[in-house]
């Protein structure tokens, strides 16, 4: 039965008509093969896609086939870095090579790449790289004899990148980020009350750094960094470097290094990229095994050198080419730590002792590597290198355990830059060191030293007689972190985090303390960059309550708290270099007490202009009080037959109204009895 049911369904099924899937007659396709299948015809083969994937490279050495290999060495080695080589031809003539070499790589992108970052490239002397796509010399050859100028680019106008620099009151600008990241604020300093200049919300994802000159406000963000500036702070330049984390300018503002963690191929270095800051150009990759000490690289102090160091290995490198300094690395077994000088092209590294071979401090010149100084140190723990900021002085704290003796010792070895040989000098300290300190502009150094709660603070000077002498120490400080100002003779001892923020404020001229205070909790320290302001905050990465940053004097009179909700990081905007010389500066000085006098001036004016600001300001509240007042009374008055009505006709505006129909009513309460006997009075 079922069999003749499914017979019959399957007659029924081949009797019903089959669908027409044709298009009717006046249908018109409107969809093109593009808009239909673009991701599949996106990676269908072009006609020049091999063509456009090679490059030519010109000023090649000229070698015979006993150096061949050696040559295909070093030009992979070099161009491997832009991508994978899957072909390169070396033309030949009368047994040797021409000259010029054709490199193919597996896609247009890393050909391009290529042209742009070895185009220039020094290989020695004699040969520095000529790098064009093959495809540019149909471009070349087929140009018209006939003159057409180049197409006009816009001009980008950001502004006045230095416009900071021209406030009449000469006020410096910082950065604030607060509300737990989420704002970010620039703000001019003022005696009186910060003056906002720009405030955006969500302008950073962590936080911000200033260029070393002040030009440029960086933000961090997950696809990478943007740059900031003018008076508007328009952005200038972005740099695409996903999961970015950590970033470093060179000294001239030339260069920007970025840090991602998450970007690194074999082939393809991308976790370290040193860009170019006016361009937005990669320069060139790096990988990184290590970046638990941040800058990997550390720059010259006019931009014109970078190094980093590595296992036995120091390599310096040049700009703009970014390749190695004479195209290859120091060999310096056992390295430890490196540090360049701030006022010449002098790299210092130290490397500890190897059996019977003393622990050495070298001084190298650059770029001749000559070795200017070398210094053989023994018992030797541990080195850091301290430089003064004008890189007159060096300061080695050596940590050292004496033969026959138990526990470290620490020496500082000072090396005086300026005189012939580079003499040094020697300080021992036989306390544990908290921290050492060079005064910026100057010849003094201060030291901490000792433990909790007996700590002590010495003073130094480096005198020109070759001897160095204690000025003065100060016992039973609470301090763990010292603070020079920007220029000299002024600091200040802060007890931070732990400490519960002490503050001492010195005058290190005649080595007075100035004044003791206290910002409780306090996380930071930073001094603005003329030295007459000081900061002090408590930021809500480290303590989640009382955020907030205070504003000193360079002698310690407190001037300001600011309480920002879920304050984070306060940043002074640096300044650029004087363009002063010294001459010009030491005639100013002389004049000093003329200059004071205008300046004094100037502050009178500007006080009695803020009690005016502040009277003006009190007068429009109160008139603006006064019209709130009479808007509310003439509403209530305009209420009052509503107000009648709803009470049933009973008027309770005024206290003493409808006296007729109150009643009186009295009420006693007993408060106190007190029973005195007869016989007491007598």
């Amino acid at each position: 039965m079922r069999d003749t049911e499914d017979m019959a369904a399957e007659a029924a099924f081949d009797e019903v008509e089959e669908p027409s899937f044709s298009d009717p007659e006046d249908f018109v396709d409107d969809v093109d093969d593009e808009e239909l299948l673009e991701d599949i015809l996106r990676e269908r083969p072009q006609e020049a896609d091999g063509i456009d994937s090679v490059i030519v490279v010109d000023n090649v050495p000229q070698v015979g086939p006993e150096r061949l290999e050696k040559l295909k060495n070093v030009v992979h080695k070099i161009f491997s870095k832009f991508g994978k080589i899957t072909n390169d031809f070396y033309p030949e003539a009368e047994g040797k090579t021409k000259g010029y070499i054709f490199l193919e790589y597996t896609s247009p992108v890393q050909a391009q790449e290529a042209v742009k970052n070895a185009d220039g490239y020094k290989l020695d002397k004699q040969h520095t790289f000529r790098v064009n796509l093959f495809t540019d010399f149909d471009k070349y050859v087929n140009i018209s004899d006939e003159w057409e100028s180049p197409e006009k680019q816009p001009f980008k106008d950001f502004g006045n990148l230095r416009h900071w620099m021209e406030d009449p009151d000469c006020r410096d600008q910082y950065s604030v980020i607060f509300e737990s990241g989420e704002r970010t604020g620039i703000f001019s300093n003022d005696v009186k009350e910060p003056i906002l200049i720009e405030e955006r919300a969500r302008w950073t994802e962590t936080y911000v750094r200033w260029s070393p000159k002040g030009t440029y406000l960086a933000t961090f963000h997950q696809r990478g960094i943007a740059l900031w500036g003018g008076e508007k702070f328009k952005q200038i330049q972005r740099f695409s470097h996903q999961g970015v984390h950590l970033i470093d300018f060179s000294p001239c503002e030339r260069y920007i290094v970025t840090f991602s963690p998450l970007m690194d191929t074999k082939d393809d270095p991308q976790a370290i990229i040193i860009w170019d800051v006016l361009t937005g150009q990669k320069k060139r990759g790096f990988h990184c095994e290590n970046s638990a000490h941040w800058p990997i690289f550390k720059w010259s102090h006019d931009g014109k050198f970078f190094a980093r160091m590595t296992q036995d290995t120091l390599s310096i490198y040049e700009t703009p080419s970014m390749g190695l300094l004479d195209k290859k690395s120091l060999k310096i077994n056992g390295i430890k730590d490196f540090s360049w000088s701030p006022g010449d092209n002098i790299i210092a590294f130290w490397v500890p002792e190897d059996k019977d071979i003393p622990a050495r401090v070298t001084l190298m010149q650059l770029p001749s590597r000559q070795e200017i100084r070398v210094r053989n140190l023994f018992n030797v723990v541990d080195c850091k290198l301290h430089w003064q900021k004008n890189g007159d002085y060096l300061c080695v704290k050596v940590d050292r355990t004496p033969k026959g003796t138990q526990g470290v010792v620490t020496n500082f070895e000072i090396f005086r830059m300026r005189e012939k040989q580079v003499p040094v000098d020697v300080v021992e300290m036989k306390e544990g060191i908290i921290a050492f300190a060079w005064e910026p502009n100057g010849s003094k150094f201060a030291v901490l030293h000792g433990e909790s709660p007996r700590i002590s603070v010495s003073f130094y000077h480096v005198k020109n007689n070759g001897k160095i002498e204690l000025i003065k120490m100060f016992d039973k400080q609470q301090a763990n972190s010292i603070f020079w100002s920007p220029q000299g003779q002024f600091l200040v001892l802060a007890g931070l985090r732990s400490m519960n923020g002490a503050l001492a404020f010195v005058d290190t001229s005649d080595c007075t303390m100035m004044n003791i205070a206290e910002h409780y909790m306090a996380s930071d320290v930073e001094w603005d960059p003329t030295g007459r302001y000081v900061v002090t905050s408590v930021s809500w990465w480290s303590h989640k309550v009382d955020n907030a940053y205070w504003l000193w004097t360079f002698q310690g009179r407190l001037l300001q708290k600011n309480n920002k909700d879920r304050f984070c990081q306060l940043l002074w905007r640096p300044r650029p270099a004087i363009l002063l010389s010294q001459e010009q500066i030491k005639l100013i000085k002389k004049d000093l007490k003329k200059y004071a006098k205008i300046f004094e001036q100037k502050d009178r004016l500007s006080q009695s202009k803020a009690s005016k600001e502040l009277v003006d300001k009190r007068r429009t509240m109160m008139e603006d009080y006064h019209k709130y007042r009479e808007a509310a009374i003439q509403l209530y008055q305009e209420q009052r037959p509503l107000r009648l009505e709803l009470r049933g006709g009973v008027d309770t505006d005024e206290l003493d109204s409808n006296v007729d129909d109150w009643e009186e009513e009295t009420i006693e309460f007993f408060i106190n009895e007190e029973i005195i006997p007869l016989g007491d009075l007598a």
